[in-house]
């Protein structure tokens, strides 16, 4: 059993590879700059040396690993099936589908709701000790939170980390010290707080809807977890938000704002500002990144009625960060990166804790070296995120596969999502002879001379969205860099919006009888507004009622790129997303020479799926991992491997912390 684990690319794009099956070439030789470390004759793990941590980061991560091997002690099947019930019970309180328009409860209520909730588990003053960042914003607002967390843990900090949406897992919407919290916490407080809930339902209190459920959830894991800081990112819009029961944050942030969620916040920029500055308290600083005139008016507004500090904050300047690469790739990320550094300072200095840890009076411009560090190790999954494929590199003939994941589903983030796509594809060609952290591929470089590199999009949105709006888009914004989709194919969804699921396993690997249409109109939109075409597409089904899957070559034959000529098919509509990535490799194996660049974006939802798929194809290889004898002592991590190549991933960086190579 084989793990390479890489740092980050020189575009600075987190690499999170797959495991492959072969146990000889591929990692037959130290390369520079990296370590081995030998758990065994035959597997071997190696890690890129220049991955840091705090020292506090260790600690904890010592302390979970010891709990793997306790955790061993008990049956799989019995953690397996509490953890099924906690989701089944989760499951129950979806009380609306996804783009649903119905009316919902006013902000009074809501937050009022919420206040009962947390008086019925004991948390109502408790939560008033948490120390608190409380971040809202249209894009960039998971990101800044996850840069908080990271620089005030790499302070020293005991951290908590809440955020939203999940992508395989519920448990990643709950961090402590950088970590997803166990699966053994979770469940001991999530009982906890649903056996009280559920006895007041008996009194005539209703069970409070998901992600009601969830922010409750969070409180009472930060509390219990004693964490010395708390980030919270805004579900959705601010005042009318269930997070938005915190009354006395240390600071509030808002990033950058954009038309999202209109159906809900309103069809102006000024509507939408409204409610992203429904998170300012009396008097409690405040800071913004640079926005457009119509948001900021609503802000400073806001700000100057309740008396809030409130301040701008420019884009960080990389000359300040001596050469680090930001551990989230992209170049919108400097922007939310400075708010991150100005909020984490901020914190800092109303908690009395700036002059304990900067004893020398860091000049104010300055960024201490901790808060490099933290900057540096900041990951957030399936936003700007590279992912090569190892598996479909069994054989030294075959081609290369690479995935991009962003869950880009808004103008604004689509345009940003384009410009790093086509960055970090330019930078793949800069570096196709020069090996990046140590990484080699079948110990060849030179190859990649003579491959055809070719860029497809995979592509799903939900049907709330305005695919005429994003598709263009991203395709004019890849094109004004260079870079043009050869391919473009459209699936439908796996996961469903009525079920709460963990990883993989509720996963099939085809997902048969999808209902397609809304990928066809997908499809007919991409050939007519981005094509220029207005061919009749093929909507063939096969006997079974399930749509074929395009010959191998569609891939491979000379396709024009946007704009190219009338009556060229330049996509297809692929019956499942588990297919459609076994498609692709199998094109990569019939064709060495190919390489191909999968930029998968247009959902959060898809790209969990991705994941998803991922770790369903590959479950055989995932379970050789949990019963290989090196990894006796982490087998309870172990089955959740079998689950998630994703949690294969965190296992691996928690023992390169551990170890600290």
């Amino acid at each position: 059993m084989l793990i390479y684990v890489n740092g980050l690319l020189k575009c600075g794009a987190p690499l999170v590879p797959f495991f492959s099956h072969k146990r000889e070439s591929f990692f037959n030789k130290t390369t520079p700059g990296s370590q081995s470390l030998a758990l065994g004759s035959r597997d071997r793990v190696y890690f890129n040396s220049s991955l840091r941590y705090a020292s506090k980061s260790i600690q904890v991560v010592e302390s979970s690993v010891t709990d793997m091997g306790a955790k061993e002690e008990k049956a799989d099947s019995a953690a397996l099936s509490s953890y099924d019930d906690a989701m089944d019970a989760l499951s129950t309180l979806i009380s609306r589908r996804r783009g649903d328009r119905s009316p919902t409860l006013g902000s009074r209520d809501k937050l009022e709701q919420v206040v009962s909730y947390l008086k019925i588990l004991g948390l109502e003053d408790k939560i008033k000790e948490l120390k608190v960042i409380h971040v809202a914003g249209t894009k960039g607002k998971g990101s800044t939170c996850v840069f908080c967390e990271a620089i005030l843990r790499n302070c020293g900090f005991r951290t908590g980390l809440f955020t939203s949406p999940h992508l395989m897992d519920v448990r990643e919407r709950f961090r402590i010290d950088g970590l997803d919290i166990s699966e053994e916490k979770f469940l001991q407080y999530f009982w906890e707080c649903w056996k009280l809930l559920k006895e007041k339902a008996v009194d005539g209190v209703t069970m409070p809807p998901l992600f009601q459920f969830l922010t409750v959830l969070a409180f009472k894991i930060f509390v219990c977890e004693k964490v010395d800081v708390a980030v919270i990112e805004v579900g959705l819009g601010g005042k009318l938000d269930s997070t938005n029961v915190i009354q006395k944050p240390v600071v509030c942030g808002i990033a950058s704002l954009g038309m999202d969620h209109m159906d809900i916040l309103g069809h102006t920029l000024a509507d939408i500002a409204y409610h992203k500055a429904g998170i300012f308290k009396p008097q409690i600083p405040a800071f913004t990144v640079p926005q457009l005139s119509e948001a900021m008016e609503v802000l400073e507004e806001t700000a100057n009625n309740l008396k809030v500090p409130l301040e701008v904050i420019a884009p960080l300047d990389l000359k300040k960060l001596d050469g680090i690469t930001l551990g989230l790739s992209g170049d919108h990320q400097l922007v939310n990166a400075g708010l991150a550094v100005s909020l984490s300072r901020c914190w800092l200095q109303r908690t009395g804790n700036w002059d304990k840890l900067f004893l020398n009076g860091s000049n104010e411009t300055d960024i201490p070296v901790a808060f490099c560090r933290g900057l540096a190790t900041a990951r957030l999954h399936g936003r700007a995120q590279v992912v090569h494929d190892l598996v479909s590199d069994q054989h030294d003939s075959s081609g290369d596969l690479i995935f991009y994941l962003d869950g880009a589903h808004s103008p604004e983030s689509m345009e940003a999502c384009g410009r790093w796509f086509s960055s970090a594809v330019r930078g793949n060609k800069s570096l196709s002879a020069t090996p990046v952290n140590g990484y080699k591929r079948n110990g060849e470089f030179g190859r990649d001379f003579n491959r055809v590199s070719k860029q497809i999009l995979l592509f799903n949105c939900m049907e709330v969205r305005d695919p005429q709006v994003l598709l263009p888009k991203l395709v004019t914004t890849c094109a004004s860099s260079g870079t043009h989709f050869s391919r473009a194919l459209f699936v439908p969804s796996m996961s469903t919006y009525n079920k709460v699921i963990s990883g993989a396993s509720a996963i099939p690997l085809d997902t048969r009888r999808k209902d397609l249409t809304w990928q066809f109109r997908l499809q007919k939109l991409w050939e007519r507004s981005v094509q220029g075409t207005d061919a009749v597409l093929d909507h063939t089904l096969n006997p079974d009622g399930i749509t074929s899957l395009p010959p191998h070559d569609f891939l491979c034959g000379d396709a024009p790129h946007c704009g190219g000529p009338a009556g060229t098919h330049s996509s297809a509509v692929m019956p499942s997303l588990p297919l459609t990535i076994n498609w692709l490799r199998d094109c990569v194996r019939r064709n060495p020479s190919l390489k191909l660049e999968v930029l998968v974006t247009g959902s959060l939802h898809l790209v969990g799926d991705c994941c998803s798929a991922f770790a369903s194809i590959d479950h055989k290889l995932a379970t050789r991992l949990r019963t290989s004898e090196p990894f006796a002592e982490t087998r309870g991590s172990g089955h959740r491997m079998a689950t998630s190549c994703w949690r294969c991933t965190q296992i691996a960086k928690e023992m390169i912390v551990l170890y600290q190579i």
